[in-house]
């Protein structure tokens, strides 16, 4: 008896994922065989030779070579992989330059072979040209590459700490527009193949399982890091302490909001999924993510965290749902640390402003007023924090962000850009909350959007004292979620 799965007729199946009609055999003397056989000896030979040669750095580069010949038989496969690598490329420890090239790294060259790959695939398929909606061009793309045009003939103009310190790591225009345009815009990028992989994927829902393992590389990141430290629960809390991740390449603060976004994706897709082969692992990494953002004592995190449950409870709006809500809390409340509740409190006790912003107030926000008039319309450019009066004669705080995301959006792009950049994200979560209505949509997909719309508006909230409403790593998954929206949607579009 044959007990394997019914797929569709042209579809075949390999690792949870369905791509797209199964290629005929080559015949036993295919010249494309015995030429596809040599080529992987020779990549191998060279690969054993170049870690003899340069050591680790040719670890990374045969990974990376193999990957992208991998992604050029379907670029779905290096969108599993930028899944999982994008919210720790950031971090140090990941390479970003091999054998002293600057931007010779393994994203670059997965992104890079990606896009080909998928380029490739729209030349014969031009459904894919209309996955990305004309929203994201010009409600979001183009004020941000204006912004950053507009900034970069500052350059000149940035205080000088930034360049002595090392807060920046660009000299010239070129350098700028490479580090606060094209970066960024990596992000956006990364949204779009995941969208036109959603869309040449029969079951877009299995792409659940490489945000799973996304999540565990981001949590054992800082589990392991505080783990093999020489610091306590009670140090760690401390308001000097808030830089204890930054050797890793990223603040407490960032991976704390990273964490939220992730474990609100996994909390509504948990509750839909009705395959406990599923539901078990989303559950098992819930509690990972919970661990890993109590270590980054970010209250900016926290508030993100309470926001998605009270959303998770109202959405879901039944008896048993706040019963269990108010138990999983009362339990929460019993094994935190006590200093989690310390550092929630902080400030709290006289109300005082600067102790609850942690000196925002005085020290950035208030020396910024007088600059939110000064180009009302279209604001100063990407980054004009760093060359603003108050920056440069030294009356505040040596900061590149204005650590909350409604003044940068006003300082850099003025109110012309904060309004339509509002417009996309306002956009993006009534297309969320639309498909997480979608019956004709896998249970555990529904979820996943339902807790993107979730996090959009935890981030609404929680951006008071920092992130962006542009395009920042710890977002990265809720822009896999964007993708993943586009994609679905413009499949379903075309029946």
């Amino acid at each position: 008896m044959n007990h394997s799965p019914n797929f569709p007729p042209g579809v075949h199946h390999a690792g949870g994922f369905e791509w797209g009609p199964r290629p005929a055999p080559p015949s036993a003397g295919a010249p494309g065989a015995v030429l596809g056989v040599l080529g992987i000896g020779l990549v191998c030979v060279l690969a054993g030779v170049s870690v003899a040669v340069a050591d680790v750095n040719a670890v990374y580069l045969s990974a990376a070579v193999i990957g992208c010949l991998l992604v050029l038989y379907d670029f779905r496969i290096g969108v599993v992989g930028l899944i999982v690598i994008f919210p720790i490329s950031a971090s140090q420890v990941f390479p970003h330059e091999l054998f002293g090239l600057t931007g010779l790294n393994p994203l670059n060259l997965l992104v890079a072979g990606t896009l080909a790959s998928c380029v490739m695939r729209v030349s014969t398929d031009r459904r894919a040209l209309h996955v990305v909606p004309a929203s994201l061009l010009w409600l979001y793309v183009i004020p941000f590459v204006a912004a950053g045009i507009l900034g970069s003939r500052h350059v000149g103009e940035i205080f000088v700490d930034f360049f002595r310190l090392h807060q920046v790591n660009f000299f010239d225009e070129a350098g700028y527009l490479r580090d606060m345009v094209m970066k960024p815009l990596f992000l956006v990028l990364f949204a779009v193949l995941v969208g036109a992989a959603a869309m040449r994927s029969q079951r877009p829902e299995r792409f659940i399982y490489p945000l799973l393992a996304s999540v565990w590389v981001m949590c054992l990141l800082a589990i392991l890091y505080f783990a093999f430290s020489d610091t306590s629960i009670d140090k760690l809390s401390g308001e000097f302490q808030r830089d204890f991740f930054t050797p890793l390449g990223l603040h407490a603060n960032e991976l704390g909001r990273m964490y939220a976004v992730a474990y609100a994706l996994l909390l509504f897709a948990w509750a839909e999924c009705r395959d406990s082969r599923l539901a078990v692992p989303l559950l098992v990494s819930m509690g990972a993510l919970v661990v890993a953002l109590v270590l980054t004592f970010s209250r900016g995190a926290f508030l993100g965290f309470i926001l998605v449950n009270v959303l998770f409870v109202l959405w879901r709006g039944s008896a048993k749902t706040l019963m269990v809500a108010i138990l999983a809390a009362i339990g929460l409340l019993v094994v935190l640390p006590g200093a989690v509740l310390v550092r929630v409190q902080l400030g709290l006790g006289g109300f005082d402003i600067n102790a609850i912003t942690a000196g925002r107030w005085d020290h950035i926000w208030m020396p910024l007023l007088p600059e939110l008039f000064r180009s009302p319309i279209w604001g100063g450019g990407l980054g004009s924090i760093m060359w603003t009066p108050p920056m440069r004669a030294g009356q505040m705080f040596l900061v590149e962000h204005p650590h909350n995301a409604y003044i940068q959006a006003l300082i850099d792009m003025g109110l012309a850009g904060l309004v339509v950049v509002c417009a996309f994200w306002a956009r993006t979560w009534k297309g969320f909350r639309a498909l997480s209505a979608d019956a004709s949509l896998a249970p555990e997909l529904r979820g996943l959007f339902q807790g993107a719309a979730a996090s959009v508006l935890a981030l609404a909230v929680a951006n008071i004292a920092g992130s962006s409403m542009l395009p920042v790593t710890d977002q990265c998954l809720l822009w896999m979620a964007v993708g993943l929206m586009y994609g679905v949607r413009h499949r379903r579009a075309q029946g």
